[in-house]
């Protein structure tokens, strides 16, 4: 497995990717979630192939100067269980830390407690938060 930054020619293959994980929205334009990330720190949106050049993995990281945070982590269902989601949150933990980022945050949608136990398995933990948000641009 190779890990990479993400190129604009991958765009399809990440969009059947994050649709196949369960993670796109009707209210979240993927396309333009990718577009909006190739434009801000788009060194963090990075993907991860396989030994045949098959995209199995993404992520998109960002860090505000206060907070990191992880944004469609995505395995490819044939991949899950191969280190792939470890491999990407790794490697984007270090992008972090290199920008001197001190503290990474992510939300899983509720009832994903697959995803929290991964999480939890990689030492994150529950913060006693709510989530609040407002749309600012109807996609």
């Amino acid at each position: 497995m190779r890990i990479r930054r993400f190129r604009p020619e991958d765009t399809d293959a990440v969009v059947a990717l994050w649709t196949a994980a369960g993670l796109t929205r009707p209210w979240n334009d993927p396309r333009k979630d990718i577009a909006r990330k190739a434009s801000v720190q788009p060194e963090l949106f990075v993907v991860a192939e396989d030994d045949s050049g098959n995209l199995v993995g993404s992520v998109m990281a960002g860090y505000d100067g206060h907070r990191g945070w992880l944004n469609y982590l995505a395995a490819s269902p044939g991949a899950r269980g191969l280190g792939v989601g470890r491999a990407l949150v790794e490697h984007a933990e270090q992008a972090l830390h290199g920008l001197g980022c001190p503290k990474v945050s992510l939300q899983v949608r509720a009832g994903n407690q697959d995803a929290v136990d991964f999480y939890r398995h990689l030492g994150y933990t529950i913060d006693d938060t709510v989530d609040l948000g407002k749309r600012l641009i109807a996609d």
